[in-house]
């Protein structure tokens, strides 16, 4: 045993318990102190500075108290429903999701918004089994260190809105000429409409992709009703 415990094994296995307890670090961290950027954004810039010199990524950070209550309950109708209830995962839509890809239909995610935030925060856009499996364990962590107020708080910080639109408030200023504080339902509709592909949609002017689901969160949201988030953005 000793033998096995010698200087090569010993520092593989330091090695190996720093990388698999760094993301528990950078999250303890980052439950107290604002991320100032996230992959998506840095990857976005990249590009744009290939695409379009002149143009900037606009992010600014703002608090949840300060963000209009509908824009949460937009988010989540939207994108996760099950989110004051779930555990990073929803098991039953991964195992959708698995069937009809493994039946040759377009490929389907099943991500929560815990996922989204991880990948968004973390990790690059491409599909591929390496990255899930990275954004499932660090998605473990964040459930584990974040509560759901912190989830929801960053991911409304870190999405994309526009082609260079970060975060709900640069969101509400560049399309609205608003705060995210002073959004309307319908614009906080909007937003959470053109999540899914942001680059491809205009929240402001909205095509007849972005109005169909806009109409159809809307709805989700009046079934949902005003208090649906309480209890879980109590938390933390």
């Amino acid at each position: 045993m000793k033998r096995l415990l010698n200087h090569p094994f010993r520092y593989g296995l330091i090695a190996a318990a720093v990388v698999a307890l760094a993301p528990a670090a950078v999250l303890l961290i980052f439950r107290f102190v604002n991320p100032p950027a996230s992959a998506f954004m840095t990857i976005t810039g990249n590009r744009l500075q290939d695409q379009r010199p002149q143009a900037e990524i606009v992010h600014r950070w703002v608090d949840l108290d300060r963000i209009a209550a509908c824009m949460p309950l937009a988010a989540v109708a939207s994108e996760d429903q099950t989110f004051p209830s779930n555990h990073g995962f929803v098991w039953s839509s991964i195992e959708r999701a698995i069937r009809h890809n493994a039946n040759g239909g377009a490929v389907q995610g099943a991500s929560t918004m815990t996922q989204q935030t991880v990948k968004n925060l973390f990790l690059w856009p491409a599909k591929s089994y390496i990255r899930k499996g990275i954004e499932a364990y660090i998605t473990l962590w964040m459930d584990l260190l974040w509560p759901k107020r912190r989830i929801m708080e960053v991911y409304l910080n870190i999405a994309q809105f526009s082609d260079t639109a970060f975060g709900v408030q640069a969101a509400a200023r560049q399309l609205f000429q608003t705060t995210a504080a002073g959004l309307s339902r319908r614009q906080c509709a909007a937003l959470a409409a053109v999540l899914p592909a942001p680059t491809q949609h205009n929240a402001a002017r909205p095509d007849s992709y972005v109005a169909g689901r806009q109409a159809w969160i809307l709805q989700q949201m009046r079934h949902l009703g005003p208090h649906y988030l309480d209890r879980a953005l109590d938390e933390g």
